[in-house]
């Protein structure tokens, strides 16, 4: 996948990248895109439509979908597949699917509603990792400066195939049920699986961000994704505190700073400076 899309300019908006590198930047926080059944054709939002050439390219046609932090992104693939993209996300995907499978490249997060096709699977790749599925919903979360790529299943089921060892690079395959969350260590290439509540790691595409017993610096990696923000906590004991609560992140980041303070006993100040930082203490 890496080799089929060049280097993208960098952009703050959001951009959809079309089999003659065309790439069209489309406006606003949140956009939705569907796919024709053919991928010919590509519905952006309720007044856009572009057409691309599919059908005469002996090979598979691949778009790219860049989703930059601070945004979010809808999208239904030619299959009927749905895939919410949160930000910092960006999905490879082909405009018309192979007859024999389904793959698309993820980096970030995204949350796939996978149309059922018994013969048809549906892959979700990256590096040494890739998820198997015919017909589910569920969660991927694979950021560049996490360590982990974790998985939550909410129906269905889904396969999860690794490279579990770096020098023998040994494949391993784990089955996981709904309410099951797998994490994927990047570095040993280990995988674990416990049961969760699922609704936190959905809960995103709402625009409402769930926490339960969650450190504050990891809370704070998630808004500063969100709003697009350099977050700094300037007291390890207070970055290690633990929160729980509901949040409204489609509310300005301030409103979500003072939900959290009037909810906790911590005491704790913020500042947002002039060049879109965020300084807690």
């Amino acid at each position: 996948f890496a080799k089929t899309v060049k280097d993208q300019k960098s952009s703050d908006r959001i951009q959809l990248v079309l089999n003659d590198d065309q790439q069209i930047e489309i406006d606003g926080d949140q956009s939705s895109i569907r796919y024709s059944s053919s991928g010919d054709e590509v519905q952006i939002g309720k007044e856009q439509s572009v057409s691309q050439n599919t059908s005469n390219s002996e090979k598979i046609v691949f778009n790219t979908l860049i989703v930059p932090f601070g945004k979010r992104s809808e999208i239904v693939l030619s299959d009927g597949s749905k895939v919410w993209l949160n930000s910092g996300s960006k999905l490879i995907f082909p405009a018309q699917f192979s007859k024999d499978k389904r793959e698309v490249y993820l980096e970030g997060e995204a949350i796939f509603e996978v149309a059922h096709r018994q013969k048809q699977p549906f892959l979700v790749k990256s590096n040494h990792h890739e998820i198997k599925v015919l017909g589910t919903v569920f969660n991927i979360s694979n950021y560049k400066d996490d360590p982990t790529i974790t998985t939550v299943l909410e129906s269905g089921s889904i396969q999860i195939n690794v490279t579990e060892d770096k020098l023998f690079n040994a494949d391993k395959t784990i089955n996981i049920t709904p309410g099951t969350l797998a994490s994927f260590n990047k570095d040993n290439r280990s995988i674990t699986t416990k049961s969760v509540a699922i609704d936190p790691y959905f809960s995103w595409r709402d625009g409402i961000f769930i926490f339960r017993n969650d450190s504050l610096k990891s809370i704070m990696k998630k808004i500063s994704r969100y709003y697009n923000m350099d977050i700094v906590i300037n007291d390890e004991h207070l970055a290690n505190e633990t929160f729980s609560g509901y949040l409204d992140v489609k509310e300005n980041i301030e409103h979500v700073m003072q939900t959290i303070k009037e909810t906790e006993s911590s005491k704790f100040e913020y500042e947002l400076t002039q060049d879109n930082k965020l300084i807690i203490n």
